[in-house]
């Protein structure tokens, strides 16, 4: 369907307003025509005579007031139908794009994403409170100045109008100048966003380098690709007033010399052809309006197709017909020969016929080098991404025949980026268990060593902790979020241990709060620190994308020239100072850590 056509679709369910709309228009229309029509009276009868001079004083006065109220109501809703059809735009957008998987996100920028639904949708507004409303009133209009101009002389009418046909040509090839140069505009619009949105959540970063003379140069240039563009959608646009003045004065010159005569004939009176040439007049105004109605079309719809391209992208991730909403796991988690690769052209496989199970109720240690695909296998479980190849069944059900959203709802994640939001520190905790109580909150809290340092900030739990929790150190953002998991209380969780940038006592609170989180659950860790992987159940051992071995931490280290092996060698593991476990096996204790596990 024609993106402009699609987006009328989207102000269907406010057709009551629209019909109220164009009875406004209508008003405005008539009224419009007969004030033009009261100027034959006044030069017939009024200027000559003073005959009629009551009725046609109160005429005008009534025609003002219905244009005026046709004109207000007309554009009151047309503008309330954008602003409603914006606001739906907006909320379709989002929620589509909050649907879609990690992979989608990983293509695009925030900084995209926010100018398609800000500044696209806005364009959109435009078009549909503005640009129709400006459509349907004034074409209305310019048919009541016609109709009259046609009732008094339809020869005359014809004359003035030869020259109408002649201007939609160049309106036309305009109007496609414009809509290719607006896109340009969009996508300009968008990179300027993504480089903002870029440069100001990286600002500590920017200032520890001393790099805000470079990042503001960047922008400069993008400001400056962003204005040029624009100027060239101006000036395609301030072609079409002169160009419609030069063929008002056309018309204007042909009505005179054709208007003397026949008044000379007694053809047309003096208040008729006076009508006539103020009818002529008073088109010019919808005219010249109607000569940019194209152009801002095309505007929305180069922004309209930039919306629409977004919500026709639909998410790698969907339930299947007839998915069915998963039990509890109860038995295990199983991995069937799993096999991985992005959906970006790349075919690189970054898991390869990874199987393994775990019971329930056990933790699972995930080891290896970067690049080993640790992160990638864990995003497998909640389905942020589906499998390429194999299968991963909870209780023998392939997740891919259960919904997501019952799927979901067992898992629990505290990620290695604490991800917190600028709201209360109790919704925060709340956040996925909105109908929990205070109590409920306070407890979850407290388990995760959070209630403490929470009392002393200035409202308690209703303090807001700004941005991604910036307002708090890094321990306590992380107890928050496994606070938040705590509450939940999933039976599955998938934690990656972010620890090592704590202080000694921000440390061991947050492992404390972990132990407490995975206890009698069941628990996929990529593993950081050799205490968690020794009370791992198993150990699984990433190797490029494939699993090398499976087994605990001792039985591991005897085998002969084993991985896990190499890796401990390789002093791959936080050993935290008094952790009496943290020895070779042998009795001795190894070297401070020289470089650690980071996500796969």
């Amino acid at each position: 369907m024609h993106p402009f056509l699609r987006l009328l679709r989207h102000a269907a369910p406010y057709r009551g307003r629209l019909a109220i709309a164009l009875g406004a228009m209508g008003i405005y229309a008539v009224a419009s025509a007969g004030l033009a029509y009261l100027i034959k009276p006044i030069f017939d009868s009024v200027l000559p005579n003073r005959s009629a001079l009551g009725w046609v004083a109160t005429a005008i006065v009534v025609v003002y007031v219905a244009k005026g109220l046709g004109s207000f109501c007309a554009s009151y809703l047309m503008t309330d139908i954008g602003q409603r059809v914006v606001r739906d735009l907006r909320e379709l957008m989002f929620s589509h794009i909050l649907g879609q998987s990690a992979g989608f996100f990983a293509r695009r920028s925030t900084g995209q994403l926010m100018s398609r639904i800000m500044n696209d949708v806005s364009q959109v507004q435009h078009a549909v409170s503005e640009t129709i409303g400006d459509l349907l009133q004034e074409s209305l209009a310019l048919v009541g100045y016609a109709g009259l101009m046609f009732y008094y002389d339809a020869r005359l009418a014809l004359v003035v109008m030869t020259g109408a046909p002649v201007v939609v040509y160049p309106l036309v090839r305009l109007g496609q100048r414009v809509r290719r140069t607006t896109r340009r505009s969009q996508e300009e619009m968008e990179h300027l966003s993504h480089m903002a949105a870029e440069a100001f959540a990286g600002h500590r970063i920017v200032k520890a380098f001393g790099a805000e003379g470079h990042e503001s140069r960047r922008f400069s240039a993008g400001a400056d690709r962003l204005y040029r563009t624009n100027m060239k959608v101006t000036s395609a646009l301030a072609v079409l007033p002169p160009l419609m003045e030069l063929l008002g004065g056309f018309g204007i010159a042909a009505a005179l010399w054709y208007g003397a005569d026949q008044i000379a004939s007694a053809r047309l009176t003096t208040g008729e052809f006076s009508s006539f040439i103020a009818a002529m007049f008073l088109m010019y105004g919808p005219a010249k309006k109607l000569s940019r109605v194209n152009a801002n079309l095309q505007q929305a719809i180069a922004a309209a197709q930039r919306i629409f391209e977004l919500l026709d992208t639909h998410t790698e991730v969907q339930d299947r017909p007839g998915a069915i909403a998963l039990a509890p796991l109860g038995h295990r988690i199983e991995f069937a020969d799993v096999s991985f690769h992005y959906s970006d052209g790349d075919r690189r496989e970054i898991l390869r016929r990874v199987s393994f199970t775990v019971p329930a109720g056990q933790m699972v240690a995930i080891v290896g080098l970067s690049g080993a695909g640790k992160t990638t296998l864990v995003n497998l479980i909640p389905r942020f991404y589906d499998v390429t190849g194999g299968a991963i069944l909870i209780d023998g059900v392939d997740l891919r025949d259960a919904t997501v959203r019952s799927l979901r709802a067992q898992i629990g994640m505290v990620t290695q980026e604490t991800v917190l939001f600028d709201d209360t520190v109790a919704a925060n905790i709340a956040y996925g268990s909105l109908n929990a109580g205070r109590e409920a909150v306070e407890a979850a809290a407290r388990a995760a060593h959070a209630h403490e340092f929470i009392s002393t900030l200035p409202q308690g739990y209703e303090t807001r902790i700004g941005e991604r929790g910036q307002r708090l150190s890094g321990g306590q953002r992380q107890r928050l979020a496994i606070a938040r998991a705590l509450l939940k209380n999933p039976p599955i969780l998938i934690l990656d241990e972010a620890t090592s940038s704590l202080d000694a006592e921000s440390e061991r609170l947050v492992q404390d709060a972990l132990a407490r989180l995975m206890m009698s659950r069941t628990s996929f860790v990529i593993a950081h620190r050799l205490s968690t992987v020794r009370r791992a159940d198993a150990i699984i051992v990433l190797e490029k994308g494939e699993v090398k071995e499976i087994g605990r931490h001792d039985e591991l280290l005897a085998r002969p020239d084993s991985v896990y092996g190499r890796l401990y060698a390789l002093q791959m593991f936080e050993r935290p100072e008094g952790d009496a476990a943290a020895n070779d096996g042998n009795g001795r204790t190894p070297e401070p850590v020289g470089e650690r596990v980071r996500e796969g």
